[in-house]
């Protein structure tokens, strides 16, 4: 036992939780009240007392099972090899690239979008030239991510505090507004489970964090030695991580919710516009106007960061699949940084509008990474088969087949 398997929590654990919770609450935070309460109230009472438990389970067997590698150090796309083989292996990997790279491709995208809505609305100035704008905002967040890890999670720590304590401040704020019109409402059984059926995708989504849990399970073995002690320290990390995103995403959202009528969500909704621009409109309240750009900046950068070790990740597992031999790791991370800096660039000049379509795309294979394979795993290799006979690991493929059966459903 090392010395610091002694320690029960320390800073460390504290500034993962948070980089983890920053990688989960995106740009979807301030969308999610409208998409998880137009079915009502008591259905999202019972969303809440799911979630939690399915964020924890399904992020906890992802981390077991980059965990479960024979080779200390090994990333995701090297266990997966590893555990399945070397054809499967290119396979899985390929699909974990293009299920998080185009979310990396939105909040490229959205950063740009958000400051200069920021500079000509809020602050009156002119626009800044497209390409200048999105060249800078985007060179500055791939910078950081070229830092060392404590650079980069000390950064992210700067940048999620504030967070928690503005959706803190909001959903207080919100607290004299509420009213007990969405209580009355009772759905009936069937709108129950179809309430169910479409919200648990939009919750899953809103609290995953999966892109950054290989690089977390990396940095707490290097952290805390052996496997005993690293699943020790990477449960409870993930267990606080859970617990803060349930109590202030979820507090946020029923805030809101409380805070509108039924017939205001689905106005918000056909509006297309985030919850706090409709609440500043409503409210007719400048602080929330501003709060909201600087709430959607906050997300999206802190966001970026655990997306972009996802998407790293999976193009340099592509990239030494392919080429079939050791690159210089130093290389390859400067390597895909340039990738990642021109496509991101193009992008947010371009700034589509079919992103979110795309972003459905990687939503079922997201799901399938995150909740499926680790399950198969436990029923499959002999280094996770320890894991057997939990009622949780049921809990978790009946809840990624929900999430699953759904997004494939809308897409079709």
């Amino acid at each position: 036992m090392t010395t610091k398997s002694c320690a029960k929590w320390s800073k460390f654990d504290l500034i993962w939780a948070l980089n983890l919770f920053g990688t989960a609450v995106g740009a979807g935070v301030l969308f999610l009240p409208i998409n998880a309460g137009k079915g009502g109230f008591w259905p999202l009472v019972l969303m809440a007392i799911i979630v939690g438990p399915m964020t924890y389970f399904a992020h906890r067997g992802l981390a077991r099972f980059v965990l479960s590698s024979s080779k200390k150090g090994s990333d995701i796309t090297e266990v997966v090899e590893e555990h399945f083989g070397h054809t499967a292996g290119k396979l899985i990997t390929l699909l974990y690239f293009f299920a998080i790279f185009p979310i990396l491709l939105i909040y490229g995208n959205g950063i740009t979008n958000t400051v200069d809505s920021f500079i000509i609305n809020q602050l009156g100035m002119e626009p800044i030239y497209r390409p200048l704008l999105s060249f800078v905002l985007i060179a500055a967040l791939i910078s950081v991510m070229l830092m060392s890890e404590k650079i980069m999670l000390k950064i992210t720590e700067f940048l999620v505090y504030p967070l928690v304590l503005i959706l803190l401040a909001l959903s207080l704020y919100l607290i004299p507004e509420w009213n007990t019109s969405m209580l009355s409402e009772m759905p009936t059984a069937n709108a129950f489970i179809s309430t169910l059926w479409i919200t648990i995708p939009v919750l899953v989504f809103s609290f995953n964090h999966s892109p950054a849990i290989s690089s977390f399970a990396q940095s707490q073995q290097r952290e805390y030695g052996d496997l005993e002690n690293t699943e020790k320290h990477a449960s409870r990390t993930l267990k606080a991580t859970s617990t803060i995103l349930l109590v202030f995403v979820m507090f946020f959202v029923f805030s809101c919710v409380l805070s509108l009528s039924p017939t205001e969500l689905a106005e918000a909704k056909a509006q297309n516009i985030s919850i706090l621009s409709f609440l500043a409109n409503k409210f007719d309240n400048p602080y929330i106007s501003y709060l909201g750009p600087l709430v959607a900046f906050l997300a999206i950068t802190s966001s970026f960061f655990g997306h972009y070790l996802g998407a790293r990740e999976g193009l340099e597992g592509l990239i030494t699949k392919i080429s079939g031999k050791d690159i210089n790791r130093k290389k390859l991370n400067y390597t895909t940084a340039i990738f990642f800096l021109i496509t991101l660039w193009i992008v947010a000049i371009i700034n589509p509008s079919i992103l979110g379509l795309i972003e459905s795309f990687g939503g079922p294979i997201i799901a399938a990474i995150l909740f499926i394979m680790p399950m198969y795993a436990i029923r499959k290799v002999p280094a996770m088969q320890r894991y057997q006979g939990k009622l949780s690991n049921i809990f978790v493929v009946v809840m990624g087949l929900f999430a699953i059966s759904n997004v494939i459903y809308g897409l079709f």
